[in-house]
């Protein structure tokens, strides 16, 4: 499966788990149902996924999480808040950098129309 298809099989779940659950309650609990409905679909994933910081050699464990990696290929970091900001894309960014993955899913279920959001990014 392509990163394409793959990435449109996972927001089909995240609309799946918002047109149920809706806005308004903890990220935890979106990212419990959204590996859920991935499992149900046969994908691959890890939630929590430490993510360690190499500095100049040297391994940093800061306790830096990746939210859900989907088949080792994207990353996925869950949002509930009131409105994106820049600092939550940079966020998934820099985890996209620091994990060497092309392609990552920035999700706030905490709208009351999922395709607000939803961003993507490609590097």
């Amino acid at each position: 499966m392509d990163l394409n298809e793959l990435s449109y099989k996972v927001i089909g779940c995240a609309f799946d788990v918002h047109k149920i659950l809706g806005p308004g309650l903890l990220e935890s609990t979106y990212e419990k149902c959204l590996c859920f409905e991935l499992e149900k679909l046969g994908i691959k994933y890890e939630r929590q996924k430490e993510l360690p910081i190499n500095y100049k050699g040297m391994t940093l464990d800061n306790g830096y999480r990746i939210d859900i990696l989907v088949e080792d290929e994207i990353v996925i970091e869950l949002k509930s808040v009131d409105l994106l900001q820049p600092i939550h894309s940079a966020q998934l960014l820099t985890y996209l950098k620091l994990s060497k993955k092309q392609l990552g899913l920035l999700i706030n279920f905490n709208v009351t129309n999922l395709q607000n959001g939803i961003r993507r990014y490609k590097i």
